[in-house]
């Protein structure tokens, strides 16, 4: 007998961003005068077309498949060191971080969901609400949570509000949680963190031996020179963060499909026995077995948008 994972059970209604997609296009179809007025508050797509720069990379490397001495099959499951290393030079200078800590994927919402496999059952997590719906479902469907209530939230989550009352700026979890999803610039709202705002995250983290899942995924719309790009710009971040980020804002590549998660290898987990374990020795492990890397064209194209 085939037994579900009865989780993904738990999980109501269709994943929200193809659930609006499905109502505007019938509204689309029914009121096509009234459609044209129509702002979509949907799937943050983009819609500018790709940078030069990146098509033309993206050309001459597919002409390099087509050629046998510069023909190339499957490569490295990290990302090619030439993009890897493109990415330190130019996103990460001056914060520490080595290439050998880059994981190039093929999209931060594929990161942020499967990074949960390399955590253990039974943790306490807080997620800001409102959040970006995937960290919600993927730990519905890791079973990490109970029922939703009526209100849509689901037990065992620690959420974290985020309101005009509190200027949008989540608190502290009053309580001890292991893993904490921060997103800034922040996804719905917009608002971004301080320094002094990601020193006091930082502190927390490694006051309780917590890890934060922070995605920058929009870093790229940060104008101020005060405000950090990075959560690796806070000192003691390499102990207790991993950091997930994104080509499809800044180079239109939703379509393309091209991120990377930074690991630091001093980051550590926990066993249930005690013993420290560094994460990015589990995180190249699991991407190795399930993940075979992205394309070589795509990854030129990438590489092409630091010179933009």
């Amino acid at each position: 007998m085939a037994r579900v994972n009865e989780n993904f059970l738990k999980l109501k209604a269709g994943y929200l961003f193809p659930e609006i997609g499905r109502r505007v296009k019938a509204f689309t179809e029914s009121e096509p005068e009234k459609a044209k007025r129509l702002i979509r508050c949907g799937i943050g797509d983009v819609t500018e077309p790709l940078p030069g720069a990146a098509r033309e990379a993206m050309k001459s490397a597919v002409d390099e498949l087509g050629v046998r001495e510069t023909f190339r099959g499957y490569g490295p499951e990290q990302g090619y060191e030439f993009l890897r290393k493109a990415i330190v030079d130019n996103a990460f200078n001056g914060f520490g971080i080595e290439a050998g800590e880059i994981f190039v994927s093929d999209g931060s919402k594929c990161d942020t969901g499967n990074i949960l496999d390399i955590f253990g059952d039974g943790l306490r997590i807080a997620i800001t609400d409102p959040v970006y719906p995937v960290y919600v479902d993927t730990n519905v469907m890791a079973g990490n949570t109970g029922e939703a209530d009526e209100s849509g939230r689901f037990g065992g989550l620690v959420y974290l509000p985020c309101t005009a009352e509190n200027n949008f700026e989540p608190a502290l979890p009053e309580e001890p949680v292991d893993l904490i999803y921060l997103c800034f610039p922040n996804n719905p709202t917009g608002t971004v963190a301080t320094r002094a705002q990601l020193e006091k995250w930082v502190a927390y983290a490694r006051e309780h031996e917590a890890v934060i899942l922070f995605d920058a995924a929009y870093e790229s719309f940060i104008q101020g020179t005060e405000i950090p790009h990075s959560i690796y710009e806070i000192d003691g971040a390499r102990e207790c963060a991993i950091e997930f980020r994104s080509f499809s804002k800044n180079g239109g590549f939703t379509g393309v499909r091209c991120a990377y998660t930074v690991v630091p290898k001093d980051l550590m987990g926990t066993t249930q026995g005690g013993e420290k374990v560094a994460l990015h020795g589990l995180w190249a492990r699991r991407q190795s077995t399930k993940f075979n890397g992205v394309s070589y064209p795509v990854q030129r194209a990438a590489e092409a948008l630091f010179s933009v």
